[in-house]
């Protein structure tokens, strides 16, 4: 699925369940990669949708561990620098990475 469709789908099922989705920055509209903003409340992490072995969707742990939001803004930003596909999407909504997983990962 193209990667404009899968944040679409997202945003909307993030928006439905009462939460706040926002594109922090968009890439290629076909393939671009896809790194989304946790945000927990005290801390903020990220995941990105990577391909395994399988040739399946994956969500992988992303940048800083330390949860600290501006190591995590300067981690994407400096990503973002390198690779203008990346799309970076934030999301505030509890049990955001079962969203994300249950939007994108396909058997």
């Amino acid at each position: 699925m193209p990667t404009h469709l899968t944040v679409a789908a997202l945003l909307r099922r993030v928006n439905d369940a009462g939460g706040l989705g926002v594109v922090r920055a968009s890439g290629d509209a076909q393939s671009g990669s896809l790194l989304i903003l946790l945000d927990e409340g005290m801390s903020v992490r990220a995941v990105e949708r990577m391909r395994d072995l399988d040739d399946r969707d994956t969500l992988v742990p992303a940048g800083p561990t330390s949860g600290e939001e501006r190591a995590v803004e300067e981690y994407w930003q400096a990503r973002r620098a390198r690779d203008p596909d990346l799309w970076v999407i934030e999301l505030n909504v509890p049990h955001a990475e079962r969203f994300v997983a249950e939007t994108i990962l396909h058997d």
